[in-house]
């Protein structure tokens, strides 16, 4: 019989693809998403699949499905600044409130429990790259520390449920990841670039865009999350793509690969953006013979060609 994991945050960008290669692989899944940042249209092919099934639900409630749960993957959670500064709140109970909730529920099943943190973590690193055993520089009280905070707080959380009830458990750190299914409104950084350069738009670059990050397309993200499902670690992992670019570099490349007429313009750098992105993944790669392999030309042009056709 197949087992049956359930996916929390399953219409949002990296859910979708997760739930995807779940049905791929013949797992029986349960989607659960309250469409706060998710959308329906990156989940409604898989309804045609008899092997799923979606509850519309928030989380922050508790949950009682009717099936056995084998594994839960909980990535519920405003993700991009634009989306968690303006639910703050929401963000903040989704990752105590809500984490407690599917912990609840990882431990009636018997079932394991993935927990998606965020490399937001660090904060603004004063360590490069960045490995598990950083404690971070977050400042508690920003702009970010909804998002910042709840990630903490909730890696805290399963680690008290590992420990005290001996839940089987799993906590990645997800570095920026793009692909197909962004929200090109998000303010994400690949998503903000291509939606501007495919029409010709000004590309709105923060600060002089020395600032760094490091770019995993999602099919390889959604390769180590399910590498994590299957391997026994409790303590943190980071998977992301350990090549570090300058967000002034993916502008001018974007600009190149979406042969666009846009200008690259410049705008004040957002309170407390991190200045460093990159991960150490070491551990990933012992652990869980993981390691991204698609190139950053590769996944772009994949992602511009996506965005072309779902204007």
């Amino acid at each position: 019989m197949n087992k049956t994991i359930l996916v929390a945050g399953a219409a949002g960008f990296i859910g979708s693809h997760l739930c995807e290669r779940l049905l791929q692989q013949n797992f029986r899944v349960i989607g659960v998403d309250n469409f706060c940042t998710g959308r329906k249209k990156n989940i409604q092919d898989f309804f045609e699949n008899k092997n799923f099934s979606f509850l519309e639900h928030d989380i922050i409630k508790p949950l009682l499905p009717e099936e056995k749960i084998d594994f839960i993957f909980n990535l519920a959670s405003p993700a991009s600044p634009k989306q968690y500064t303006k639910m703050p709140i929401e963000t903040l109970l989704v990752g105590s409130l809500g984490v407690k909730n599917m912990l609840g529920l990882a431990l009636e099943n018997n079932a394991g429990f993935l927990q998606a943190s965020t490399s937001e973590v660090y904060g603004n690193p004063l360590e490069h790259p960045q490995k598990e055993s950083y404690f971070g520089n977050v400042n508690p009280v920003g702009p970010r520390s909804s998002y910042d905070e709840s990630k903490r707080f909730a890696e805290a959380l399963v680690m008290a449920y590992n420990r005290k009830h001996g839940a089987e458990t799993r906590i990645v750190r997800i570095f920026n990841t793009y692909g197909p299914r962004m929200q090109r409104d998000d303010g994400r950084v690949i998503s903000n670039f291509i939606a501007q350069a495919i029409n010709d738009e000004p590309i709105t670059v923060y600060g002089a865009g020395r600032q760094t990050r490091s770019f995993c397309y999602v099919s390889d993200l959604v390769n180590g999350l399910i590498k994590a499902m299957h391997c026994n670690y409790s303590p943190p992992i980071n998977l992301g793509n350990p090549e570090e670019h300058k967000i002034i570099e993916i502008a001018e490349k974007i600009k190149i690969l979406a042969k666009s007429k846009s200008k690259i313009v410049f705008r004040r750098l957002p309170e407390d953006d991190p200045q460093k992105r990159k991960p150490d993944t070491t551990i990933a790669k012992k652990l869980l013979a993981w390691k991204p392999v698609i190139g950053l030309d590769q996944g772009l042009k994949q992602t511009i060609e996506w965005f072309r056709q779902n204007q």
